[in-house]
C-alpha cells in the first residue's frame, strides 16, 4: 500500500510543482508587462517635460535676441534722430550765413555808392585845390623872387637834410631797440636753460669722519707705538686725526678718492675687528680696487645721463673721480653734468650741435680730476688730457677756453663758458660759510639805508633781493623810482656777487582816524 501511495504522492508533487512553475512564470511575465508599461509612461512623460523645456529655452533665446533687436533699433534710432538734430542744426547755420551774406552784400553795395560819391567829390576838391596852389605858386614866386627851378631846388636840399637827420635818428633807435631785443632773447635763452635742468648739489667738506663703537677703538687704531695708524697713513696717503672727540676718527686728506678709501678701509677694519699692518695693507688694496670700479661706475652714469657715447676709458675714470671731488662746496661731477645739459639746450636753441655741446660741457672741467698730479690749471690740464685720449678739437678748445684764458673764437666754448657761469652763479648751487652770509647781507641793507628817503631796507632770498621801505613824506613817485635804480646801481659798483640782485621800492601812504 505504501508502495503504492509513494507514486502517487510524487506525481501529485511534480503536478503541484509544475502547476506552480506556470503560475510563477505568468506572474512574472505580468509584472514585466507591468514594469514595461510604467518604463513607457515614465519615458512619455520625460520627452514631455524635455519638450517643455526646450520650448521655454526657445521662446527665452527667442525673447532675449528680440531685446537685444530692439536694443540695436533704439541705438539706431538715437544716432537717426542725433544726425537730424544735426543737419538741422546745419540748416539753420546755412540759412543764418545766407541771411548774413545778404546783409553783407547790401552794405557792399551801399559802401560803394557812398565811395564813389565820395571820390567824386574829391575830384572835385582836387581840381579846386589845384587851381588854388597854382594861385599861391605864383604869388609866391613874386614874392620870393625865385624861379621854378631855383625854388625846387631849395626845397630838395632841405628835405635831404631833413631825412638825414630822421635816419640818423631812426638808425639809432633800431639800434637801441636791437640790442634790447638781443640782450632779452639772450637772457630768456639762459633763464629757459637753467630752468629746464635744475639740479641739486650736494656739499662735501675736506675731511671725513668715521664711527667708532667706544673710544677704547682709537688705541686700537694708533696700535702699539703707533705703528697700526702709521702703517695706515702710510698705504692710504692720508692724516687720521684722533683727538679728544667721542665716538669719531677724523680722516684728512687734499685728494678726495684718496680720502673715501681711507674712509671706507677705516670702516672695514674697525668692523672686522683685526687691526694689524698686513690686514691693514690688505684691506686698503681691496678698497682701492672697489673704489676704481667705482670711479668707472660713476662715469659711466654721467655720461649716460647726458647720453654721450664712445669715451675713452680713462676719461670715463677721470669723470668718476670728480664725484669725490667739490669746488666752493659745489659737486664737480653733478657741475659737469649740469653744465652739459644747458650747453646742450642752448646750442639746440641757437641752431647749433646739442650732441657735441653736451660732449663738450661734460668734459670742460675734466682737469680737476688730475690737477693734483699735474702742474698748470685745470683748463690747460684737461685740455691735455682730452687731446691725449683723442677727443675731437672743439671738445679740447672748450675745455682750455672755457675760463677764458684765451682767445675765445669758436661758439661752442662760448656756449659751454656761459653754461658754466650760470651753473655756478645760480643761486643754491654753492654754499658761503654763515659769516660771509651775514656780512653779505648786512653790506646790502647798510648801502640801501645809507640813501636819502630811505626808511627801512630788508635783504631777503640770501641776498638775491632787496625791499626797501621809502619815507612818504620825504619821496614822491618819481624820486623813490630814481632812488631805487641808484641803490642798484651802488650795489654794482660796490659789491661783487653771482647772478642778479632784485632792488623792490615800496612806498605807501597809510591813514587811520578813530571812531569814538
Amino acid at each position: 500500500m505504501r508502495d503504492l501511495l509513494y507514486p502517487i504522492g510524487l506525481a501529485a508533487a511534480t503536478g503541484l510543482g509544475f502547476l506552480a512553475c506556470v503560475l510563477l512564470g505568468r506572474l512574472r511575465k505580468w509584472d514585466a508587462e507591468k514594469e514595461a508599461a510604467q518604463i513607457m509612461e515614465r519615458a512619455e512623460l520625460e520627452a514631455k517635460s524635455r519638450l517643455k523645456d526646450a520650448e521655454l529655452e526657445a521662446k527665452e533665446v527667442a525673447i532675449a535676441e528680440k531685446g537685444k533687436i530692439e536694443e540695436q533699433m533704439s541705438v539706431v534710432r538715437d544716432k537717426l534722430h542725433e544726425r537730424e538734430r544735426q543737419l538741422d542744426k546745419r540748416d539753420d547755420a546755412a540759412t543764418g550765413r545766407e541771411d548774413q551774406l545778404e546783409k553783407q552784400e547790401k552794405m557792399v553795395e551801399s559802401n560803394q555808392r557812398r565811395l564813389s560819391e565820395k571820390l567824386a567829390d574829391a575830384d572835385v576838391h582836387a581840381k579846386e585845390l589845384e587851381g588854388l596852389l597854382d594861385v599861391q605858386r605864383q604869388a609866391l614866386h613874386k614874392a620870393s623872387g625865385l624861379g621854378p627851378d631855383e625854388a625846387k631846388t631849395m626845397l630838395l636840399e632841405q628835405l635831404d637834410q631833413d631825412l638825414a637827420h630822421e635816419q640818423g635818428v631812426r638808425i639809432a633807435k633800431a639800434e637801441k631797440q636791437l640790442a634790447e631785443k638781443v640782450d632779452a632773447q639772450a637772457k630768456e635763452m639762459l633763464i629757459t636753460s637753467v630752468q629746464r635742468f635744475a639740479a641739486a648739489h650736494t656739499a662735501e667738506a675736506t675731511t671725513s669722519t668715521v664711527d667708532i663703537p667706544s673710544d677704547e677703538m682709537k688705541g686700537r687704531i694708533i696700535g702699539r707705538e703707533g705703528r697700526n695708524i702709521r702703517s695706515f697713513e702710510k698705504e692710504t696717503g692720508v692724516d687720521v686725526i684722533i683727538d679728544d672727540t667721542p665716538g669719531v676718527v677724523i680722516v684728512s686728506s687734499f685728494d678726495p678718492v684718496r680720502r673715501q678709501v681711507a674712509q671706507m678701509a677705516l670702516t672695514k677694519l674697525i668692523a672686522d675687528g683685526r687691526i694689524h699692518p698686513s690686514r691693514i695693507e690688505e684691506l686698503v688694496k681691496e678698497t682701492t680696487a672697489e673704489v676704481e670700479k667705482l670711479l668707472v661706475k660713476y662715469g659711466e652714469e654721467a655720461a649716460q645721463e647726458v647720453d654721450i657715447r664712445g669715451l675713452h676709458p680713462k676719461v670715463i675714470q677721470l669723470l668718476g673721480r670728480l664725484h669725490y671731488r667739490t669746488s666752493y662746496s659745489q659737486n664737480v661731477l653733478r657741475h659737469s653734468v649740469e653744465v652739459a645739459f644747458v650747453t646742450g639746450m642752448l646750442a639746440e636753441e641757437l641752431g647749433y650741435d646739442g650732441d657735441l655741446a653736451r660732449r663738450a660741457g661734460l668734459l670742460h672741467d675734466i682737469g680737476k680730476a688730475a690737477d693734483h698730479d699735474a702742474e698748470g690749471g685745470h683748463p690747460k690740464i684737461g685740455a691735455d688730457l682730452l687731446k691725449r685720449y683723442g677727443e675731437n678739437e672743439t671738445v679740447v678748445h672748450a675745455a682750455l677756453g672755457h675760463h677764458d684764458d684765451i682767445r675765445v673764437d669758436r661758439p661752442y666754448t662760448v656756449l659751454t663758458a656761459a653754461a658754466d657761469a650760470c651753473s655756478a652763479s645760480r643761486p643754491g648751487a654753492r654754499r658761503e660759510n654763515l659769516d660771509r652770509y651775514i656780512k653779505r647781507m648786512q653790506e646790502l641793507e647798510s648801502i640801501a639805508s645809507g640813501f636819502e628817503g630811505v626808511h627801512q631796507a630788508f635783504a631777503i632770498q640770501a641776498g638775491r633781493e632787496v625791499r626797501v621801505i621809502a619815507k612818504t613824506n620825504q619821496t614822491t613817485d618819481e624820486s623813490a623810482s630814481k632812488v631805487c635804480r641808484d641803490i642798484a646801481k651802488a650795489f654794482e659798483e660796490q659789491l661783487t656777487y653771482p647772478g642778479e640782485i632784485k632792488v623792490t621800492m615800496i612806498r605807501e601812504a597809510r591813514f587811520s582816524e578813530t571812531a569814538k
